[in-house]
């Protein structure tokens, strides 16, 4: 079974999340994303501390196509650093893994 990973991306509002996870999913770079609003982030930036409304999404890809998922968010986000981390999947269900395999 190839390596899975959650992406954790945060966009400027749902509109840009949407746009970001059709063109991921479009593109093949993710299986799926999943879009949650209502995020608060307070954060350092630029030596100050910022609070910002964001919006959430976890993009479900594998491990070869991290690096391009990673430039395409780059490429469409409106941020100059976007938060992109990833985690493995380690655990999960055969056949959604399965599924995920066959979309990306």
């Amino acid at each position: 079974m190839p390596d899975f990973l959650l992406v954790y991306i945060l966009a400027s509002s749902r509109a840009e999340a949407e746009k970001i996870a059709e063109t991921l999913v479009g593109e093949a770079l993710a299986g799926c994303c999943n879009i949650f609003d209502g995020v608060r982030s307070i954060y350092r930036w630029q030596g100050k501390v910022e609070r910002a409304d964001e919006c959430a999404m976890i993009a479900k890809t594998s491990a070869e196509k991290l690096e391009m998922l990673m430039n395409r968010v780059k490429e469409l986000h409106s941020y100059e650093c976007p938060c992109i981390v990833a985690t493995p999947i380690v655990a999960g269900s055969e056949a959604y893994l399965e599924w995920l395999k066959s979309e990306v």
